[in-house]
């Protein structure tokens, strides 16, 4: 009886088992493909935008490896020439200034040390360098220096917020809280302004602070405060009445207290009295104009 062969049939299975392997691997890829091209598109940046980013990395890696090898060799001083022709040939070098922050300051300061770094190659831009100098100028409380790749120099300065006027001999001065002198100013703008007098009085404008806020309810109602002698206050109201206080941080918030406390109940402020003088707690003494004429009239021109 003749037998049937059947070889055939393992080379089919075979066959439709490769076939539904390389199916599967091409779904698994389509798949694996929209995944990313839909997780692409969430992010926000263009085609053009991806290619530069892949182009600024592949360039990075690049510049840092040839580094990495040039100063295995012992190199670097070469390493960094090299590097810097290398980034300026790809167009990694500083092309535009952008400047943030600036409110109140001339930012024409800011750009004319900025623009010094001008058609520098990225690697060789020294940022500590720039910031050290950008926080030299009056105005700048800090700066925050930074490169954006492939040819922006980013800069965003903190100001100094302005805080009182300092008196001098030859011009009024616009200072910040811990009186850091900002610019000139003029008297019509520093009419509402509070203002600051005597010699030393700038390092003291801290320490006048926490004095007058000992009293939050006389802050608004104080114009002037000289600085005497170096050691302690004269405060000026709006009314142009003067309060003498006494040497010693806790000695003058002490004072300046009791006094708002006899304010609150008298109405000292905008009274009849010039000076009041509290140099020698717990006594107060006050001035009036032409009380002391009107006495000695009193009693006969005998004083």
């Amino acid at each position: 009886m003749a037998k049937i062969k059947r070889s055939g049939t393992k080379g089919v299975r075979r066959a439709a088992k490769s076939q539904s392997r390389a199916a599967g691997a091409r779904r698994a890829k389509a798949a694996t493909g929209g995944l990313v091209d839909r997780a692409m598109g969430l992010l926000p940046f263009t085609e053009e935008q991806w290619s530069t980013i892949w182009l600024t990395i592949i360039i990075g890696g690049a510049v840092g490896l040839a580094f990495v090898i040039a100063n295995l060799a012992g190199v670097p001083a070469m390493a960094q020439q090299q590097i810097a022709a290398m980034a300026s040939d790809a167009g990694f070098e500083v092309k535009h200034v952008r400047v943030t922050g600036t409110e109140r300051m001339d930012e024409r300061q800011v750009y004319a040390r900025a623009l010094a770094q001008r058609d520098r190659p990225m690697p060789q831009v020294e940022l500590e360098a720039l910031r050290a100098e950008l926080k030299e100028l009056p105005w700048v409380s800090d700066a925050r220096v930074s490169v954006q790749l492939p040819s922006t120099l980013a800069i965003d300065i903190v100001e100094r917020e302005p805080h009182a006027v300092l008196e001098k001999p030859d011009r009024l001065m616009l200072i910040d809280a811990e009186g850091e002198e900002l610019e000139p100013i003029s008297r019509e703008a520093a009419a509402d302004r509070l203002r600051i007098s005597g010699p030393g009085a700038a390092k003291q404008v801290p320490a006048l602070d926490r004095l007058l806020s000992a009293a939050p309810a006389l802050g608004p109602q104080v114009e002037a405060a000289e600085w005497v002698g170096n050691r302690r206050w004269n405060v000026t109201f709006t009314s142009g009445q003067v309060l003498a206080l006494p040497e010693g941080d806790d000695e003058a918030a002490s004072a300046l207290v009791k006094f708002a406390r006899m304010d609150g109940q008298n109405r000292l402020i905008g009274g009849q009295v010039a000076t009041f003088d509290m140099r020698s707690p717990p006594r107060i003494y006050m001035r009036v104009p032409g009380r002391a004429d009107a006495v000695l009239a009193d009693s006969g021109g005998n004083p």
